[in-house]
């Protein structure tokens, strides 16, 4: 598959069904995570913050996937997504399925917090200290 060249460019090229699935998903994505932007990122739709994927799902034949791209993220909510989970970083739903918002949101929220640590200097004071 070519790179598209942006997520509306992506979604044309979708089935309805396909659409209507990942849709779904980039609003749960968008209301954990209003301030980020989106874009493309591997070949795939993406949220990104301060220019760097956080991010990103995707289409395919016979199912549609979430990729938190952290298998911290998927760790910390692994009872919860149970069998979803089907790849080091990879959680994915058959296109009758939706993933429950709630829990979307959840993982989201896990990812932003953990690149919010990751950009914390170390020895750095937390600000009013």
């Amino acid at each position: 598959m070519e790179k598209p060249a942006s997520v509306e460019a992506y979604f044309e090229s979708l089935s309805d069904e396909a659409r209507g699935a990942l849709q779904a998903l980039r609003r749960a994505i968008a209301s954990a995570v209003p301030e980020a932007e989106e874009g493309i990122a591997w070949s795939m739709p993406a949220f990104k913050l301060g220019g760097k994927a956080l991010v990103g799902y995707a289409a395919f034949k016979d199912h549609y996937s979430f990729f938190p791209m952290s298998t911290a993220a998927i760790d910390a909510h692994r009872e919860q997504l149970g069998s979803h989970v089907t790849g080091k970083g990879t959680i994915s739903y058959a296109y009758g399925e939706r993933p429950p918002a709630g829990l979307v949101k959840k993982v989201v929220k896990t990812r932003v917090a953990e690149v919010a640590s990751k950009r914390r200097s170390p020895g750095r004071a937390s600000p009013g200290l």
